[in-house]
């Protein structure tokens, strides 16, 4: 009997001894990283369009002080752009470009730089409309990056990735994207009151995708009659639906001949200038002209109103709640 115990006592000693040193060999777990709020933008080209992009990045600042702000451009074809331009970079800075602007970089690239600088806990906040291809995209290199695991923990790039919402929302039980819509339209009063002053048509330009449904603005624009019913107001995208030609005969149903209009973007970029209020017979301005409407086209973004800036800043704290990520 005495063997026996003495035998199991030595068994337990030597397991004690093993575990002890897996306890010993054992990745530590690290202590809490720095956190970073990353900006991804669709972009702009045009350098009086950065200020949108700018004020949501200051909004943001302002609002989390000691966390960092960094920003991205989702589109390839606009950070192409900014990519040449770096070769005669005091041209664009004369003209009000801010520096992290002219040397933009994609998500992978800024993501890297973030980690770089210890950066573990990132927030990506999406400055698009709604959840369409850009932000389906963006979230596809979000769920690789958060994928990566390290055979040693503390060797993982992040803690924490997570992304916010885009401004009108995204499909999905989690958020309720009506009262998202409903966020936006109340930060439009002014455009109302100002098309209401004018016995105008209040008349939205709205990018659209050819590759999603853009039923997101006929309910935008549904909100928007419900909230301000004094104004007529319509919406129409570049690409999908609904196309300029698609409104034209409601248009003229309204009996009116005046029409404020305004880019439904981010930025008061390139569509604004061009598809919107440029001088080609092809833009909106032209063919609504040719109708025989009176036109009054305002380029600015709705980046630019500190009330619709204020939305991301709100979506990026609904994001780091989720992931019990602390914003100072």
């Amino acid at each position: 009997m005495v063997q026996i115990l003495s035998r199991v006592t030595s068994a337990f000693l030597i397991l004690l001894c093993i575990t002890a040193g897996f306890a010993v060999g054992a990745d530590k777990s690290s202590p809490p990283g720095k956190t970073a709020i990353l900006l991804a933008s669709f972009g702009t080209t045009v350098p009086s369009a950065v200020k949108a992009i700018a004020n949501i990045s200051e909004q943001v600042k302002k609002a989390y002080p000691e966390t960092e702000v960094r920003i991205c451009f989702t589109s390839n074809i606009i950070r192409s752009i900014w990519k040449k331009r770096r070769v005669t970079p005091q041209e664009w800075l004369d003209q009000g470009v801010p520096p992290e602007i002219l040397n933009v970089k994609n998500i992978i690239q800024t993501m890297g730089d973030l980690q770089e600088d210890g950066y573990r806990n990132i927030i990506v906040q999406p400055t698009h409309m709604f959840y369409m291809e850009q932000s389906h995209d963006l979230n596809s290199y979000i769920r690789g990056l958060s994928s990566i695991r390290t055979l040693k923990s503390r060797w993982n790039p992040f803690d924490n990735i997570v992304m916010g919402r885009p401004a009108l929302g995204m499909p999905g039980d989690k958020y309720n994207y009506h009262d998202d819509v409903i966020s936006v339209v109340k930060t439009l009063s002014n455009d109302a009151k100002e098309a209401e002053g004018k016995g105008a048509i209040l008349l939205y330009m709205g990018h659209g995708n050819e590759h999603w449904s853009t039923g997101i603005y006929k309910e935008t624009q549904m909100k928007m009659r419900e909230e301000y019913p004094e104004v007529e107001t319509f919406i129409g995208v570049v690409e999908g639906q609904p196309s300029l030609d698609e409104l034209i005969t409601q248009l003229k149903l309204t009996k009116k001949k005046k029409i404020v209009l305004r880019p439904f973007m981010i930025t008061a970029g390139d569509h604004a200038k061009n598809d919107m209020s440029g001088p080609d017979a092809d833009s909106w301005l032209s063919i609504l002209t040719a109708e025989g409407f009176e036109i009054q086209p305002v380029l600015e973004g709705l980046g630019s109103k500190d009330n619709f800036a204020h939305i991301f800043v709100e979506h990026i704290a609904d994001a780091a709640n989720e992931r019990g990520i602390s914003l100072q």
